[in-house]
């Protein structure tokens, strides 16, 4: 049997393991008075709301389960606090505690995934000590846990995750960092781009100062058109972009002078409504100067 624990990629070192819908009676008096002598207890069902009845409440049991060290038992109860996913967050510390001492490899990727579900910050440590795991199953399961319990611990494990050997770690760590407004990562984002981890576009477009806006609106003409403008999209139609930052990218478009890149502008000047004059004369300025630009 195969037990994983929170061991760093490479590094071994020897871990331990730790009804019925309720339904309203309609049945006489004394029937009833019969079935509960019998043992047997009926309710009325919640009534119709059109809304998902909410994850009953997990107690005692659940949380010695848990601690029991029997695999089908802790694999159970983690199915159940998944299911109440974040109204169960309380016991995020319960399984990252599990996780810390080791689990075999079905349920560390359970316990993981509970993790993720339970979106609680108190999990990022362990969860990021995973993301560095020597399996790469592991590794994956932590990051994209990672990106839902947030936090420094989070931000920390995600830029490490931007150099993985894995492309979909390294895509999904971009992705992350934009969605966590991790505005330290700017340099590290901008280097996994020049090492083609083109999900970092985005993420920079979101983040981006001045001069890692500047710095991304250089890539056009260095790298696919696409993957250059799904940040520079990000960063055009933010609120707090300047001006001067906007007219840079018509400019290198405009300098471009490609059907891809007129298409491209001409598709920003129609969602541009709010666009200054500045800025709407010169996307007319460039499409008029551009092939298929002029309509």
């Amino acid at each position: 049997m195969v037990f994983f624990g929170p061991c760093k990629r490479f590094a071994f070192a020897p871990l331990t393991v730790a009804g019925d819908h309720l339904m309203r009676s309609s049945v006489s008096s004394i029937l009833l008075a019969a079935t509960l002598a019998a043992g047997s207890a009926y309710a009325a069902p919640p009534a119709a709301s059109g809304k998902a009845a909410a994850p009953a409440a997990l107690g005692a049991t659940t949380k010695d389960d848990l601690a029991s060290g029997d695999a089908a038992k802790v694999r159970a109860a983690l199915d159940d606090v998944r299911m109440g996913g974040t109204a169960n967050a309380s016991l995020a510390p319960v399984v990252a505690d599990l996780l810390q001492r080791g689990l075999t490899a079905p349920i560390t990727l359970a316990a993981i995934e509970t993790l993720g579900d339970l979106e609680s910050e108190t999990a990022s440590p362990v969860l990021a000590t995973y993301a560095q795991h020597r399996n790469l199953k592991v590794r994956q399961a932590a990051i994209r846990a990672l990106l839902k319990t947030r936090g420094p611990a989070a931000t920390r494990a995600l830029r490490r995750g931007l150099s993985d050997a894995d492309p979909m770690i390294r895509g999904l760590s971009a992705t992350g960092l934009g969605a966590q407004k991790a505005k330290d990562a700017l340099p590290d984002l901008l280097l996994a781009l020049d090492h083609r981890v083109n999900e970092a576009t985005a993420a920079i477009g979101q983040l981006c100062g001045p001069a890692e806006c500047d710095a991304l609106t250089a890539k056009l003409g260095k790298l696919p058109l696409d993957v250059v403008t799904s940040g520079l999209d990000q960063a055009f139609f933010r609120a707090d972009v300047g001006e001067e930052s906007r007219l840079k990218v018509i400019a290198k478009l405009r300098e471009l002078s490609t059907a891809e890149a007129g298409k491209y502008l001409r598709d920003v000047q129609r969602r541009a409504t709010t666009a200054t004059p500045r800025v709407k004369q010169a996307m007319e300025q460039a499409l008029s100067a551009m092939p298929g630009g002029a309509q």
